[in-house]
Order: C-alpha cells, then structure tokens, then sequence
C-alpha cells in the first residue's frame, strides 16, 4: 500500500494502457444494456503533472515526457488516439488549465466516467488512504460512481455479478506484492465463475520477461474464454530501462475489437519507442470461435 501513481502518471504505460481501454469501453456500449465499470486499484483518480517531477523527498525527471508528451505534439494521430486525447485536453481544460502544455492528467477513473452513459455504473477501489481520500473528494457529485476502501481482488468476488449483470473490470496493481500475478489469475477464477461474460483487462509490467511469461502460462492453464495479450515494448530485449514494456491482458472481449485495436497498437509503437527494439503486438492466447 506504499505505491502512489502521481510519480508515473501520463507515461508510456498509461498511454498504453489508457489508449486501449477507451475502445473496450466503446465495445460494450454497442449493446444498449448498462455495465458495471469495476476499477480494482483505481488511485487517486486524476494528476497534477506539475507535480510529476517532485519525489517525497527528491527531485524525479518526470516520465510523462515520454508518454502523454510525445502525443500531444503529435501530428496525423490515428483516430481512436485522437479521440483519446481529445478526452484528455477536455479533462485539463476542466481544471482550469488553458495552456498550450497538458497539466492535468485523468486517470482510468476519470477517462471511465467521461465515456460512461447514464445507463451505466463506476465502482473505484483504493486501499492507500491518502490516495482513497482525494479519490472520495474527486467523485463526490457524481451520480452512479461508488468508491470503496476495499481490495480490489475481494471487490471481484463481492461486486459480481453486478446487478446490470454485464461487467468491464479492470485491474491495475501496483505489483508491491511477490504474488500478485497469482492474485490477479485467482480473482479472474473467481470472478468468471461468478460472472462467466465478465470482460477483464489486466495491466502488467514488462520488467522480467520471464515472469509476465509464467502469468499468461497460468492463464492458459485456467481454460478461460477468448483473450489475448497487448504488449508495448519501447526497447529491446538487451535495454537497460529498468521497465522496457508493458502489456494489457484482455479476457471475453469485445467481439472483433481486435480490428479496431491493430492501428492503435501500430501508431502508438512507432510514436513512444524510445530505443531500436521497440514494438507492439496483439497475441491471442485463446481465440475465438
């Protein structure tokens, strides 16, 4: 519960991620019938990327740069990634920022709300109190948005099946804990009994290959229903970036979002790669049928 977000917000994996979610959401919009969003960690909701730079005690060299930076001077964005960022501009001007240079940036919270329709719901969890109380103050005026100091893998079993009985949970720890791959694969057991077309997306680090590799190994080993794997690498294999990638599991999606996913994943390699080596690719670990 030491982890706080604000130090990383913006950066290549929030892009990544941020940039894949919007399409998933829209996927489930195609049917009129409401869904529950669930945000298993969902953190403080938003970000100052003033603040980006300053550490408890030391100065930090921000990493938003490198991430939300390299789109917003972008030219010829692809179209959902123009979208997205649309989606960003309209959260800082709605803090009051009016400069050319991004400061507020919206978390998965936030980005959620702004797309939801009023037939659909938001459940935050945040464990972290100071990060649990800003996300209190962020969503206290708005209408169907729950936010609970719970765990976000307990939330899984609690919240499903939602009463919409249609769900888009995802989960983005923060990986303090040796064992949250195996935490992650038991609540996705677990919410998949409870809610078997329960759409999970589930953010995981690209520092040890190795260990993402044992993750989607055990998810096979769970016969699940169609996923696949996105993976950012900015680096190759030989890099020293301490985190060379990071990847977005996606189980039960959206029927043929993977057409809408390839430009994305293809435009936002070539735009974050920050050494030779960089890529992005789709794998499908079960397909559909």
């Amino acid at each position: 519960m030491n982890y706080r977000h604000q130090f990383h917000a913006g950066n290549f994996a929030d892009v990544w991620k941020h940039a894949l979610l919007l399409p998933l959401i829209r996927g489930l919009q195609r049917k009129e019938k409401g869904f529950l969003f669930l945000d298993t960690h969902a953190g403080r909701g938003s970000y100052d990327l003033a603040a980006a730079a300053h550490g408890e005690s030391l100065e930090r060299t921000p990493e938003h740069p490198e991430g939300i930076g390299r789109l917003e001077t972008a030219k010829d964005l692809n179209g959902d990634l123009a979208a997205y960022l649309a989606l960003v501009r309209q959260f800082d001007r709605s803090r009051g920022n009016f400069g050319q240079s991004l400061r507020f940036y919206p978390g998965s919270p936030w980005l959620a709300q702004l797309s939801l329709r009023p037939q659909d719901r938001l459940a935050l969890c945040e464990l972290h109190p100071q990060e649990h109380d800003a996300l209190i103050a962020e969503f206290a005026s708005e209408r169907r948005v729950s936010v609970h100091a719970l765990d976000g893998y307990k939330a899984v079993r609690a919240m499903l099946p939602p009463l919409e009985k249609r769900a888009l949970v995802l989960i983005d720890p923060p990986f303090e804990e040796k064992d949250e791959f195996t935490q992650i694969v038991s609540a996705m057991v677990d919410g998949l009994r409870r809610s078997p077309a329960a759409t999970f997306a589930v953010w995981y680090p690209l520092t040890e290959r190795a260990r993402a590799d044992a993750f989607l190994d055990d998810v096979l080993r769970q016969a699940f229903p169609p996923c696949f794997t996105a993976e950012l690498t900015i680096a190759g294999e030989f890099s020293p970036l301490k985190m060379r990638g990071c990847g977005l599991l996606v189980v039960n999606p959206p029927w043929q979002i993977e057409a809408e996913l390839a430009p994305i994943i293809a435009d936002l390699a070539k735009r974050l790669a920050q050494e030779p080596g960089g890529a992005g690719v789709l794998r499908w670990l079960i397909r559909e049928k």
